[in-house]
């Protein structure tokens, strides 16, 4: 459940920050190769930071 909510957050993020840039001016195309990073940096982190440390060993 808390990924859910940090990926909902990231998704907020996100769409701040195509937002900002559609304004500014970029091109769709940087926007969208930009927002698809940014979900797999969100992803990459989300799951390090959710997932427990393996106990057993």
């Amino acid at each position: 459940m808390s990924f859910l909510i940090y990926l909902a957050g990231f998704a907020i993020l996100i769409g701040g920050i195509a937002w900002g840039l559609i304004t500014a001016g970029v091109p769709q195309l940087y926007v969208l190769i930009a927002s698809v990073i940014l979900l797999g940096v969100g992803i990459l982190t989300g799951v390090t930071h959710i997932r427990g440390k393996d106990v057993s060993k």
